[in-house]
């Protein structure tokens, strides 16, 4: 592990930000093998569920990449039956994505794989770093939102 001067405020940004990306990697390497779904995919397909269907526009917008980048991401996933598009019953001209009932299972089954791989490496933690973990939870929320 890289040492970090974590008495300092760039020095502990340092060792969150190498840590942080070190546990998303980790994570991301726990969805299963047979997805054949990208992280841009997945991505994409979470902000639905989350956020409900969107216009392609407000899509690109949620994940902050431009629209004809969206629309490859879109097409992928109608592909593999994950989305569907249909007419905006604001403006006909526009079409909404929405997950489909498989890309909804395949994403909540990603991400209980995930969270059970998590929760069994913490399980060896005691209470009290869990309580710092519950606290860091809300933190960093914080910092993301600033």
């Amino acid at each position: 592990m890289e040492t970090h001067d974590l008495t300092s405020t760039p020095g502990l940004a340092s060792a969150l930000r190498t840590t942080t990306l070190r546990l998303a990697r980790r994570l991301r390497q726990m969805r299963a093998d047979d997805l054949d779904l990208t992280g841009s995919q997945l991505s994409a397909m979470s902000s639905l569920l989350n956020h409900g269907d969107q216009l392609m526009g407000e899509l690109a917008a949620l994940e902050r990449i431009q629209p004809p980048s969206m629309t490859r991401i879109v097409n992928a996933l109608e592909e593999r039956g994950m989305a569907v598009r249909k007419p905006s019953e604001r403006d006909r001209r526009q079409c909404v994505v929405a997950l489909t009932d498989a890309g909804r299972e395949i994403l909540l089954a990603n991400r209980r794989r995930r969270d059970e791989w998590l929760a069994r490496q913490m399980e060896g933690l005691d209470e009290s770093d869990l309580d710092v973990l519950r606290r860091a939870v809300l933190i960093l929320e914080r910092v993301r939102n600033a």
